[in-house]
C-alpha cells in the first residue's frame, strides 16, 4: 500500500462475540491499535477485496436519526470533533452488536473500524472479519494448525466517504450486499437508505464498455459485435427485469476474457452499481452514432458502417452515405 493513495489517520480491533444462547456481547479495546506496517497491510487487503467484490450496494444516510444514530456519531467525531476515534469505536460497536442482536445474527467476528484517506478521499471503514483455519510448516517441517482472518470470505463490510458526504454526493456509503439478509441489519447499521438510479448507472455502464472495447485492440468488426451483444443481453435484462450481474453479464459479452471485463466494471474508482434492471433508454450508443453540426444532424446504426451504405474515410474527414431513401432523394433534386 502506497502512503500517497492509503493513509491511515486511527484504525481500531474490537471483538463480537456470539453466545450460543442469549445475546452478544463485545471486547473492546480501551485506545487505537498502534499504526504498523502489519496494520496498513490490513487496510490495504480490506479496501483490495472489498473493491473485487461484486454485489454492493450504495445510499446515503437516513434522516431518523434517533432510530439510524450513525450520521450523528459520524458528525460528532470527524465534523464537530467533539467525539475521539476510540470513543466513535465503542460507539459504533456497540451499536452492531444491538443490531446483530435484533436480528439474532448468528456469527461474530472482529470489528475492525479505520479511517483513512483512500484515493484522496477521507473514508470510515468498518469490516467485520472472521478467522479461518489455516496450515504452517515450522524451522523443523512440522506442521501445526495456524488461524487466520478470512479475507476471500468477506462479507460483512462498508465505507462512508466523509468527503462526499460533506460536499453533498447523493451516494457516499457503500457496502458488500453479503450472503441472505446480511445487507438488511448491516445496512441499518450503517443508517444507510439505498441510492440505485438505474438510468445514471446504465449511462456509466455503456460508457464503460464503450471504453473497454476501445483499450482491446481489436479490429473495428470485433469491437461493433461485442457492443452490439452487449445491447442484446442489456436489452434482455430491461425486458425481463432482470437485475444486472457482472460475472454473468462479463461471460455473454466477452466471452473469451470475462474476468478482464469483470475486473474493469469492477473497479472502484468506477463506483459502478449492481442489482439494479438496465434502463433501455441509455442503450442506444451500444448500436448507434448520433451527432449534429451547424448545419446537419445525422443518427445512424453501427451495422451501416460494416454493410456499406455508409463509409468513413478518415483522411478527408467525410462521411458518404449510401443507398439514400427515394423521399430525400427527390427533395435534393429539386433544390
Amino acid at each position: 500500500m502506497t502512503e500517497s493513495l492509503h493513509t491511515i489517520s486511527d484504525l481500531v480491533i474490537h471483538r463480537l462475540i456470539r453466545e450460543a444462547e442469549g445475546p452478544s456481547r463485545v471486547e473492546l479495546r480501551d485506545a487505537p491499535n498502534v499504526v504498523t506496517e502489519a496494520t496498513a497491510s490490513l487496510l490495504e487487503r480490506l479496501c483490495r477485496h472489498f473493491a473485487e467484490r461484486p454485489g454492493k450496494g450504495y445510499g446515503h444516510f437516513e434522516q431518523d436519526e434517533r432510530n439510524f444514530p450513525m450520521p450523528r456519531l459520524v458528525r460528532q467525531h470527524a465534523i464537530e470533533q467533539s467525539m475521539d476515534f476510540a470513543t466513535l469505536s465503542r460507539e459504533m460497536t456497540t451499536l452492531l452488536q444491538a443490531r446483530v442482536d435484533e436480528d439474532k445474527v448468528e456469527d461474530g467476528g472482529f470489528v475492525l473500524i479505520a479511517r483513512a484517506t483512500v484515493f484522496g478521499a477521507d473514508c470510515l471503514w468498518v469490516a467485520v472479519l472472521k478467522e479461518t483455519l489455516g496450515t504452517v510448516i515450522d524451522s523443523a517441517l512440522e506442521i501445526h494448525d495456524s488461524p487466520h482472518l478470512d479475507m476471500a470470505g468477506l462479507q460483512i463490510a462498508g465505507r462512508i466517504d466523509i468527503t462526499a458526504w460533506q460536499a453533498g454526493a447523493e451516494r457516499y456509503i457503500s457496502f458488500l450486499k453479503g450472503r441472505g439478509d446480511v445487507a438488511n441489519w448491516f445496512k441499518r447499521f450503517l443508517g444507510c437508505t439505498d441510492v440505485v438510479m438505474a438510468l445514471k448507472e446504465t449511462k456509466k455502464l455503456v460508457e464503460t464498455l464503450s471504453h473497454f472495447a476501445d483499450t482491446q485492440q481489436m479490429e473495428s468488426a470485433e469491437r461493433d459485435e461485442m457492443l452490439e451483444r452487449a445491447h442484446v443481453v442489456l436489452e434482455e435484462m430491461n425486458e425481463s427485469g432482470s437485475a444486472l450481474n457482472m460475472a454473468t453479464m462479463a461471460a455473454q459479452i466477452f466471452p473469451d476474457a470475462p474476468q478482464k471485463l469483470t475486473e474493469t466494471l469492477q473497479d472502484e474508482a468506477l463506483d459502478l452499481a449492481t442489482g439494479f434492471v438496465p434502463d433501455k433508454r441509455a442503450l442506444r450508443p451500444l448500436i448507434r452514432f448520433k451527432a449534429n453540426a451547424e448545419d446537419w444532424k445525422l443518427e445512424f446504426e453501427r451495422s451501416g458502417l460494416r454493410s456499406g451504405s455508409i463509409h468513413y474515410d478518415k483522411d478527408a474527414n467525410t462521411l458518404v452515405l449510401s443507398n439514400i431513401p427515394e423521399s430525400l432523394k427527390k427533395l435534393l433534386l429539386e433544390e
